[in-house]
């Protein structure tokens, strides 16, 4: 994260600020992204990246860093990147660039603890996260859905674990797991993260809903072991009844602000979309075809091209990858006339 790094490099061994022994490797998280995120973003302007390009990069780096470290998500290969990107060549291919093209080696976090030696120590006293920008847990705990939701499911701790039924315990454990939680999120209706096209719901207030659903259900289980949950149960539905008016008007919010964001009393181009909501972009995707798509994304910004394209279905993308490949070159007249079309999709649903 950099706001606690600063200035420092992530290329350095560290130690804990508490307990000097336990030494850190942190994450580069420009060249992990580059591979995690972006290998297969055909927006990005470093695209294609090859093992060529990525170990001329290594080789760029400060002389005196000690350390590469590229930390992935296993879901990087095979979900976030699928087969037909590359990523698996890329990654079979790429150790034996790095002995070729570089003076590098690899080593594991046992042996680097052994060889280095921490530089200054490093102090989170909060939790932190790989996710968006902030790097912290506001995906997960950032808003009163989330909040409401993982109150009413840690006040139930005590009860459960007395219960000696392995169903109740599995499920109790299932109602941990952290993607319920990120699916409430509403920092998606602005941020374009990589993640959201993994999103079931529509909205961060049917995600709560159904949450709190189950969790009711849920309740009903354990009381029928025997226990007295009379108390949570009246707090569910509390809950689900104060939220859904406050969760309704953030929902509303949120689309005013798109259409806040798009009527600004002139014809809407192509470089707009980049300015709206998640929730708009897929409406907008609906309504057009793979190949004209594919044809107007043709050496468009980077930035635009990150907003899109994770807002693709997984079909859709899989055809987006799949067409990309085939249009090697697009004549710019071509490029011009399937922005046209996109914009005048754009202007039909949008504009005023």
């Amino acid at each position: 994260a950099k706001h606690v790094l600063g200035w420092r490099s992530p290329n350095m061994m560290y130690t804990n600020a508490i307990n000097p022994n336990l030494k850190l490797l942190l994450k580069n998280f420009r060249l992990s992204d580059d591979i995690a995120f972006r290998f297969s973003n055909q927006g990005w302007n470093e695209w294609p990246l090859t093992t060529d390009k990525f170990t001329q990069w290594l080789n760029e780096l400060d002389k005196k860093d000690e350390v590469v470290n590229l930390f992935m998500d296993y879901e990087t290969f095979g979900e976030h990147q699928w087969e037909e990107t590359g990523i698996f060549d890329f990654m079979a291919a790429l150790p034996g660039a790095i002995y070729k093209n570089t003076d590098l080696k690899f080593a594991t976090p046992k042996e680097l603890g052994k060889q280095l030696q921490p530089v200054a120590p490093v102090h989170v006293p909060y939790p932190i996260s790989w996710a968006d920008e902030e790097r912290d847990i506001t995906a997960w705990l950032g808003n009163d859905l989330q909040n409401e939701a993982f109150n009413k499911l840690n006040a139930l701790s005590s009860k459960v674990k007395h219960i000696n039924n392995p169903s109740i315990q599995r499920d109790w454990l299932y109602l941990q797991t952290s993607d319920h939680f990120y699916y409430m999120s509403t920092k998606w209706f602005s941020d374009g993260d990589v993640h959201k096209y993994f999103n079931p719901y529509g909205n961060p207030y049917d995600a709560f809903i159904n949450y709190m659903n189950v969790l009711s259900d849920f309740i009903i289980r354990v009381e029928n072991e025997g226990v007295d949950v009379d108390e949570e149960l009246k707090d569910i539905k509390e809950a689900v009844s104060s939220m859904s008016e406050k969760a309704e008007k953030a929902v509303k919010k949120a689309a005013k602000k798109v259409k806040e964001t798009l009527e600004k009393g002139k014809e809407l181009n192509f470089d707009d979309i980049k300015d709206m909501s998640d929730s708009a972009i897929k409406k907008l995707l609906k309504e057009i075809d793979i190949e004209t798509l594919t044809g107007a994304l043709k050496d468009t910004k980077e930035d635009l091209a990150e907003r899109i394209i994770p807002n693709l279905s997984t079909k859709a993308r899989k055809e987006y990858d799949k067409l990309e490949k085939e249009l090697k070159k697009v004549k710019k007249s071509d490029i011009r006339k399937y922005r046209k079309m996109v914009e005048d999709k754009l202007n039909e649903l949008f504009g005023k």
